[in-house]
């Protein structure tokens, strides 16, 4: 689920299934967190070429379309805050998979994409897996009603430190 996740609309993401097999079997939490981590940025890695090979195959209708200069906004985007958008993506309720796909377009630097993808994606996973570890049925609840609006509120901060940053 993870794998597919991060190239595919408009599955779910993998902390839906990752609450429950922690709560399941607490002992194999991070065993099950790092082969979501492992599954999900190779699932990039699919997304981010897709997004390479399909520039070409969708260029000539973007220009019928008039759609260059939303794929050049979007190519600036990603040369101006590349690392971060994918960081932000990984890590909070923003579909990671636009992004991943999106950094194949912008022809972002590969190891670069891989690396921040592996922090952002095992940050977010580990931190579920550690919650419902800890907390138990409650973390998974509570989890299941505002994880949008903590991923929200984390991009808000990061985007601010960014702004301030620059």
């Amino acid at each position: 689920m993870s794998f597919i996740e991060s190239f595919i609309l408009p599955y779910p993401p993998p902390d839906v299934l990752l609450a429950p097999m922690v709560l399941k079997k607490p002992e194999k939490a991070y065993q099950f967190t790092l082969i979501c981590t492992a599954l999900s940025v190779l699932g990039g890695v699919v997304g981010y070429f897709l997004g390479a090979l399909l520039i070409d195959v969708i260029q000539p209708l973007l220009v019928k379309l008039h759609y260059v200069d939303k794929l050049e906004t979007v190519k600036a985007w990603f040369a101006e805050y590349g690392i971060w958008i994918v960081a932000i993506a990984g890590f909070s309720p923003m579909p990671y998979k636009i992004f991943t796909l999106g950094a194949g377009i912008a022809n972002m630097a590969f190891l670069p994409f891989i690396l921040i993808s592996l922090l952002a994606r095992g940050a977010r996973f580990f931190l579920v897996a550690f919650f419902v570890k800890k907390l138990g049925n409650a973390c998974d609840i509570w989890l299941k009603k505002y994880i949008d609006r903590l991923g929200y509120i984390l991009i808000i901060i990061i985007a601010s430190g960014v702004w301030y940053a620059k």
